[in-house]
Formats: C-alpha cells, structure tokens, sequence
C-alpha cells in the first residue's frame, strides 16, 4: 500500500479507493438522491407493472372463495396503481417512498398475496425480485439485506403452498439467487450513483465559486481602469493646479489667481462627475441591442475640449463609407475611454506637437484611430512589462476593447515617429440596430 509522507510526523498509509462494493455511500441531500435514483427506479417499476400486468389473469383465476377474489383484486390495483404512480410522478411520491420504508413494506405485503395466489411458476414470480432491487437502490446494504431475506422466506413458503403442482424446486431456488443478486446490484448502483451525484454537486459548486471569483476579479479590473482612466487623472491634474496656485499666488494678478482657481474648480467638479458617472455606471444595466449615444459628435467635443486644454494641434476627421453610428451606452463609453486615454499619453508621455483623430465606418468595422506625432513606445514593451511597472493606461485600453468584442493595435504611427492607437470593432457585434454599409446592401439585395 503506497504512503504519505508527512512533515514533522510518521508515515501514514494513503487510504484505499472507494469501491461500490463496501458500506453505504453517504446519502447526500434528499433532491440529489431523487435525481440520481430516478432514472433506476422508473425502470424497475416500469418492469414491475409490465409483470403484473401479465400475470393479473392467471392470479384472478387461481384466487378462491368468496374473500379470495376481493383481496387479490385489491392487492392488483394496490399494486398497478403503486407501481404507475412512481413511474409516472417520480418526483412527487419518490421522496416520501425513500422516507417512509412502512410504505414498501405495504407494497410487499400485497405483492405476497400475489404470489401465493399464483406460484412461483408464474410471470408474478419474477415480479418478486424487483423488491430486493428497489430495497438496495433505495435503502442500502441494510435495507436490501432485511427484504431479501423476507422475500426469500415468502419464496419458500409458496413453494410449500403450490409443491404438489410445481415439478421441482428448481424455479424458487432459481428466483431466490436473483433475489440475492437483484440486493446487491441495487446497493452497488446506489453507492455508484449517490458518489457520482455527490461529485457532481461539487464539481458545479466549484464551477459557481469559480465563477463568482472570475466576476469579482473582472468587476475590481473594472474599477480599476475606470478610476485610473479618469478621477485618478482629474485628482492629479486638480493636485498640480492647486500646487502651482499656492505656489505662485503671491505673486500674480488678481485675474490670474482667478483664471487659476477657475481651473481648480471646473477640475474638482469634472472629479466629481466622473465619481457620480462611474456610479452610476454600476448601477445601469448593459444594453447592447438599442442605441443612445452619438459617438462621432462626443468624440468631436472631447477632442475640441483637448486641443483647448493643452495647446496641441489636434483634428478631428470623419473618415470611412458612413459616419458612426448611435453606439450602446457600454460600447460608446468604453470606445470614447480608449480614446481619451490615448490623448492624455500623447500629451504626457509621447509629448506631441500634433494629434489626429479618426473614426467611421470602414467596410463592415467601424474604425477608431489616435495618431500622434509623439516620442513613440520604447522597443520591446510588452504588456507585461507594463504591469509590473505599475502603468495600467494601455492595459486597460487592451481590455476595454476585449470587453467590447474589437481589435485595438498599439504601435507605431505611419511615419517613422509617433504612436498611433487604432480600434475596429465589427459591426455585427452590436446587434441589429447598427449596420454597416456593405451589410445593408447585401441586405436589400
């Protein structure tokens, strides 16, 4: 037997694989027992109800007396009722059948009426054997052991009744081992299906843990790239302002210190707006199928509000077979982020002295460019590289664009220097309402 090696103690044998063929498995929660047995059980009672029914005439023939004929009757439709019920409503009598074990032992009660009324040579003989097989699915090595052996005892006692008219023993012994046998497969497949649902209940509890972890983990990326895209620049911007005013204040104009405090608080409320939008946002669900925000034109006013702001020369060129079109608030959001972003790293890191802005429709994408005239990237900058530096702007433009289903290239621009961020996103992928040109035509045609 192979072992285990434990730090700090003595070797301890690793335990033995489980096998179907040892103790009960341990019954897991009652839904998943009734999901596991079902399929078994319908079975069982489905044999069980095709045997009564072949086997009702002769009993009725054989059943004598004025009494005979009534409690055989009885014992039938106890029986045909019983077994149609669980094989029809699984669902509803199953649990109480595995709850209350009085009631298989009722069911066993008139399915011995039966087959001391017809012999053990009869089709109800073979009936007989379906009760240790439910006992074991249903019940166990204990359960399957105790109706075996009152079955086998009521085999005996039938045989007894009907000796004089059966040519020999060797139909009851032979009825007596598949009731041995029918025990014991019953509680092998039990073992087997109770461990296979047992880890299968584990199995999706972990997949649903993993799941909520992977959306928490892409909700805290989120956040991040939210407040790294746009209150944590607001702050840092309002920061400097308020240093360079606190520096300089003694010695400037009145109208300079007011032009300066004017900037401190447009910054502090853009802040501001930028937290209440970001709240918001969570707050809002995903619309992916109805349009709402004019791209092109909120791109325009971003790149007017820039150019004014830092003094670089930058234009803004519709371009393509069509303008924009009305986006979803998520795809236009993350679109017009990917874009502000890259015009605050043209003017903070690449300092550029120009910048061109492109968006349209471009055959079946629609097309977003940022090209600037810049110090370009470092050769040989990875992600990676990136984010261990701390430097989450264009990690996060990476993964707006995956978030919204485009494909973003960030590299050189189509000179020699420069950086140019460029975005495509497929038309299909927002929905119907937003086609390109070339789809519409192939649409009419």
């Amino acid at each position: 037997m192979p072992t285990t090696l434990l730090q700090g103690g003595p070797a301890h044998a690793d335990p033995p694989p489980a096998s179907a063929f040892e103790d009960d498995a341990p019954a897991p929660s009652l839904p998943i027992q009734i999901n596991a047995l079902q399929a078994l059980c319908r079975q069982v009672f489905g044999f069980r109800l095709a045997l009564i029914v072949i086997g009702t005439p002769l009993a009725l023939d054989r059943a004598g007396g004025r009494v005979g004929p009534w409690l055989v009757g009885a014992a039938i439709v106890f029986s045909l009722v019983g077994s149609y019920a669980m094989l029809r409503d699984w669902e509803i009598f199953g649990p109480l059948l595995i709850k209350y074990r009085s009631l298989m032992a009722l069911d066993f009660i008139f399915g011995s009426v039966l087959l001391l009324t017809a012999s053990p040579d009869s089709t109800l003989g073979y009936a007989t054997v379906c009760t240790p097989l439910l006992a074991g699915l249903l019940y166990g090595w204990r359960g399957a052991g105790i109706f075996t052996l009152i079955q086998i005892l009521l085999l005996a006692a039938a045989f007894s009744a009907w000796r004089e008219s059966m040519e020999g023993p060797a139909s009851t012994l032979l009825l007596t081992g598949f009731c041995i046998a029918a025990g014991i497969i019953g509680v092998t497949l039990r073992n087997l299906m109770f461990r296979f649902g047992t880890a299968t209940q584990a199995l999706s509890e972990a997949t649903a843990r993993l799941a909520v972890n992977d959306a928490v983990e892409e909700e805290r990326a989120r956040l991040a790239r939210e407040m790294h895209d746009s209150v944590a620049k607001t702050l840092h911007g309002l920061a400097l302002s308020a240093e360079s005013l606190a520096q300089s204040a003694d010695r400037m104009d009145p109208l300079t210190v007011k032009h300066q405090a004017g900037m401190v608080a447009r910054s502090a409320r853009r802040a501001a707006a930028e937290s209440r939008e970001i709240l918001s946002d969570l707050r809002r669900k995903a619309d992916y199928d109805t349009g709402g925000v004019e791209v092109a034109a909120e791109l325009s006013s971003r790149v007017r509000d820039f150019a004014t702001r830092t003094q670089i020369p930058t234009d803004f060129i519709p371009v393509g077979d069509a303008p924009a079109p009305a986006l979803p608030h998520a795809v236009a959001r993350q679109l017009l982020t990917i874009a502000t972003e890259a015009l605050e790293n043209a003017h903070r890191h690449a300092r550029a002295t120009r910048i061109t802005v492109e968006i349209g429709i471009i055959a079946t994408d629609l097309h977003l460019s940022v090209l600037d005239n810049g110090s370009g990237l470092p050769r040989g900058t990875t992600l990676d590289d990136l984010r261990r530096a701390g430097h989450f702007g264009l990690v996060g433009m990476v993964e707006r664009a995956a978030g919204i289903g485009a494909r973003i290239r960030i590299g050189r621009g189509r000179s020699e220097g420069g950086t140019e961020v460029r975005v495509d996103l497929p038309t299909a992928a927002l929905g119907p309402s937003v086609h390109s040109p070339t789809e519409r035509g192939a649409a009419s045609a």
